[in-house]
């Protein structure tokens, strides 16, 4: 028995081969790029020491990194590049002002954890 609920969606494909290599193309895109800055985050994070003098700045590269990473896949898995430029900057502003607060409160305790173990000799 023949099932009639399932739809074959390859046989429901309406795009021509010029932009289905156009759509590949995009996609192994898309991958190298996240593939690099996968690459440089794990190279920082292998190559430099904690102790060293120049950790904070690759933290702070690692945050910018992450998020750059983050925007680039709602903007590319989630179809939100192709729309409009203020429908994107209503999507995602509330999410970097709220990325800039989680920042902002776990540099903050941070600092008060680090000041309280300083004092008290912890």
């Amino acid at each position: 028995m023949e099932r009639d609920d399932v739809i074959e969606y390859s046989l429901d494909a309406h795009h021509s081969e010029e932009e289905g290599k156009v759509l590949r193309k995009k996609i192994w895109q898309v991958t190298a790029i996240l593939t690099v800055v996968t690459i440089v985050e794990v190279m920082l994070g292998a190559f430099i020491k904690q102790g060293s003098g120049v950790w904070p700045y690759v933290k702070w590269t690692f945050v910018i990194l992450t998020l750059l990473k983050a925007g680039y896949i709602v903007l590319s898995f989630m179809h939100l590049g192709d729309e409009r430029k203020v429908l994107k900057y209503i999507i995602l502003a509330p999410y970097i002002v709220f990325m800039v607060y989680l920042i902002f409160i776990a540099i903050t305790e941070g600092i008060a954890v680090n000041d309280a173990l300083v004092n008290y000799g912890v």
